[in-house]
């Protein structure tokens, strides 16, 4: 298959169930907002190594959030026993202690209802207050009251949407991997988790010499040893790979974020090939067939 005369590579993406939260940080500017968005949603790239995946999903306009303030949703993405403990530690040590900021439910939905229970912090003082026809807590701070919405909804969502662009150079790879993130960012629902939506160190499951590694590097992908790997999927004239995971509270959203990524990857010059990871079906039931995107 070619899209924009890139090759397509007849494969899929697989995607596993995880659980996912929506939270919605606003703040006295757009700015505090984004500070306390891009605290809260740091060191979750990767369920490998990290707690969670998490990112942020949009900028919401003061007409969009309760306290009429600019804020932003983030998503909050991994097991239904960690999602908890997660939501909980990212808003009191992340979204509590910037300025000016409040919490409220983003209503990802309500199969799971996660109590958040902050307003201890208040040590008595805290008090109950509406904001938007929203019962909260509001929590006293020594920057002001801290507004809160306690309880915070939660779904059964899709991990590990993902496709690889294969570009001639390291920069029209990565100009292509950033079109790509720009066009997912358009589609709700939808994050990318690694830093700035973007994987440079694709991994595979083990090692095959350090046995107590629990992921390696993804050799077959890697074009600097492109000659020394026998079984690799570089092809000739690619100079790097960068890889697009997509997290999402349903499988529509993550079809929709695919299409849109790679097709914005496909009409930057110099991409060669896209291609996609799957473990043969054994991660997980979700399949996205990379010949829907065009």
């Amino acid at each position: 298959m070619e899209f924009n005369g890139v090759i397509l590579e007849d494969t899929y993406a697989e995607g596993f169930p995880v659980w996912v939260a929506r939270v919605v940080i606003t703040a006295v500017s757009k700015e505090w907002a984004y500070k306390a968005a891009t605290e809260a949603t740091g060191f979750a790239t990767s369920t490998i190594g990290c707690p969670c995946e998490a990112g942020i999903e949009k900028y919401l306009s003061a007409s969009e959030t309760p306290d009429h303030r600019p804020g932003y949703s983030i998503l909050i993405c991994c097991g239904k026993k960690a999602l908890k403990e997660q939501v909980l530690e990212r808003i009191a040590e992340c979204v509590l202690t910037a300025p000016t900021t409040a919490v409220f439910n983003g209503k990802a939905g309500s199969e799971e209802i996660i109590p958040v229970k902050l307003h201890f912090f208040g040590d008595g003082y805290e008090s109950k207050v509406e904001v938007g026809g929203i019962q909260c807590w509001s929590i006293p701070i020594m920057g002001g009251d801290f507004i809160i919405e306690e309880e915070v909804g939660a779904i059964k969502g899709v991990a590990g949407g993902n496709f690889l662009i294969m570009g001639d150079s390291q920069m029209s790879a990565l100009v292509a991997a950033e079109a790509a993130v720009t066009a997912i960012a358009d589609v709700p629902g939808c994050i990318t988790p690694f830093p700035g939506g973007v994987v440079s160190s694709g991994s595979k499951v083990g090692s095959k010499k350090y046995k107590f590694m629990g992921a390696s590097t993804n050799e077959k992908f890697c074009p600097s040893i492109a000659s020394k790997v026998e079984d690799t999927e570089i092809p000739a004239g690619v100079k790097a790979v960068y890889e697009i995971v997509i997290d999402g509270v349903d499988v529509a959203s993550v079809n929709a974020a695919m299409k849109a990524g790679v097709q914005a990857a496909c009409r930057v010059p110099g991409v060669v090939k896209i291609t996609a990871g799957n473990y043969g079906g054994n991660l997980g039931p979700f399949k996205f067939q990379l010949k829907d995107c065009i």
